[in-house]
């Protein structure tokens, strides 16, 4: 190991450069299709039923498959995973655009969502692998982090941008020539240590046993959004979920080659990242869907216009990253950076309740994303690379599948929650004013405004509980690395550097 440690690849920022942007195109793809649903919806007669599989289908096969991603990119080797997942994406993106009807266009975002989950637990396992020394490693992570983060508005941006226009076609083929860039840098510049390898086999049944097990999670939350939480299928979708996870647990503890090694989840402070991460993804995701709503919707917004709205938000972010994350990280215990930055962005998010029928956006959306910008950047950074830290190399494909993993399933979640609650409120208040209402038309409006602000709250609750959850359970003990890794049977030999606080 100790070769790792004193020779440091000389062109790993060129394999950031390439990494950061594989994982611009992940991310970007989550958001980026919302805004031409409705497009693509007409072209292809797609039934307001099947509507939600655009996205769903991509989420159930990212979330449900990331930890397998993971454990791939382990025992393959990260560039061969990272730069398969590429080509497989490209390809699936490519059939996305050329999509004829229905099936096709659910089948290739299903595929994106495959590819997806081996490409990024490779771009994020590269990065621990590749910077091992402190002060360079923040510098990584704050790019990664930054671009994690912002990705998601971009997407909105771009899928305005092409989608008005161009065609909502160019919401897939754009991410061929990412994709094809990315592949092309990684297979010239990305050299991995040879250490990181991990030889075991693939542990099978508790490959079966998670991905149904989180499939069943984020569908039970697709189907409580469109049939109600006390329906047959959606309660039934949680029992499964509950048992299939709970026996994955059971299964990791005595298999020899566990698909998630529990040493990876026990440790404290990465517990507490992966679960802090999931609680801010459940109250951002919602809280996009419905200011593009708001936007469009309420305040008549173009999309290029809505997706533009949305810029500041995304410079904050970059500058949390890169600006007070990156410096301040290995100076600050990560819990300082982390519950903070959670509570700004809460914060932002309280001036966001605030909304009305002619709110100002200057005055009052503007400030509110922006500080909800700033506390997401300084806050992702830290957890990005607390999440890969003091992991055995042969593990760090899996710690992070468990960010992704934490991410994504937290966003499917917060999606449909949100929503959920945003319906009734929206559906009570209607209910509860059409007897004096004198124009249907502004009510039905005042009506959506009550049911995205009543959910606004909500999110800035979850928000909340993620500062306290990093506050309590992040770097608990005094120096956070090393007595952490040993209490998971592993030497401070094994453990990758990271940080020193």
């Amino acid at each position: 190991m100790s070769d790792l440690r004193t020779e440091a690849d000389p062109r790993r920022w060129k394999a950031l450069i390439f990494i950061a942007l594989a994982q611009l195109m992940v991310v970007l793809d989550a958001t980026i299709v919302n805004i031409a649903l409705p497009s693509a919806q007409a072209d292809l007669g797609i039934s307001d039923g099947n509507r939600q599989w655009v996205i769903t289908a991509y989420a159930l096969a990212f979330g449900g498959l990331l930890l397998f991603g993971g454990r791939i990119s382990d025992l393959w080797g990260r560039k061969r995973a990272f730069v398969t997942g590429l080509i497989g994406f490209a390809a699936a993106s490519a059939l996305g655009g050329a999509a004829v009807n229905t099936a096709m266009l659910l089948g290739a975002r299903a595929l994106q969502g495959v590819f997806g989950a081996l490409l990024a637990p490779a771009a994020l396992s590269l990065l621990a692998v590749l910077f091992t020394e402190a002060k360079e490693r923040a510098k990584a992570f704050g790019v990664f982090g930054a671009i994690a983060g912002a990705g998601g508005g971009v997407g909105l941006i771009l899928g305005g941008l092409f989608t008005e226009y161009l065609n909502w076609r160019w919401t897939f083929f754009v991410n061929i020539p990412f994709a094809v860039v990315a592949a092309a840098g990684a297979i010239s510049v990305i050299r991995e240590p040879a250490e990181g390898r991990n030889p075991s086999k693939l542990d099978i049944p508790g490959v079966i046993l998670a991905t149904l097990g989180l499939v069943s999670l984020v569908y039970g939350f697709t189907r409580a959004e469109s049939d109600g939480w006390s329906a047959g299928i959606t309660i039934g979708l949680f029992v499964a979920a509950a048992v299939l996870l709970g026996a994955f647990l059971l299964v990791e503890r005595s298999v020899k080659a566990p698909l998630m090694p529990l040493r990876v989840l026990t440790d404290r402070n990465r517990g507490g990242v992966y679960i802090s991460l999931g609680l801010a993804a459940i109250a951002m995701f919602g809280l996009f869907l419905f200011l593009t709503y708001y936007l469009q919707v309420v305040r008549g917004y173009s999309p290029v216009k809505t997706g533009l709205s949305f810029l500041p938000m995304i410079a904050m972010m970059i500058t949390g990253s890169t600006q007070i994350g990156t410096r301040l990280m290995t100076r600050v215990p990560a819990r300082w950076l982390m519950a903070p930055g959670f509570l700004l962005a809460a914060a932002g998010m309280v001036l966001l309740t605030q909304i009305d029928l002619d709110t100002s956006y200057a005055a009052v959306i503007l400030p509110g994303l922006m500080m909800m910008g700033l506390g997401m950047g300084t806050a992702f950074m830290p957890a990005m690379s607390l999440a890969t830290h003091g992991v055995q190399p042969r593990d760090a494909g899996v710690a992070s599948a468990m960010v992704n993993t934490s991410q994504q399933v937290g966003g499917a979640i917060g999606t449909a929650l949100l929503n959920t609650i945003a319906a009734s409120a929206t559906t009570d208040y209607f209910k509860s004013h059409m007897a004096g209402a004198t124009n249907p038309k502004l009510l039905t409006f005042q009506s959506m405004v009550h049911g995205y602000s009543t959910a606004v709250w909500w999110a800035v609750g979850i928000l909340s509980l993620s500062a306290l959850v990093a506050l309590v359970f992040v770097n608990a003990n005094p120096g956070g690395g090393p007595a952490a890794s040993s209490a998971d049977g592993e030497t401070a030999e094994d453990a990758i550097p990271v940080m020193a606080h």
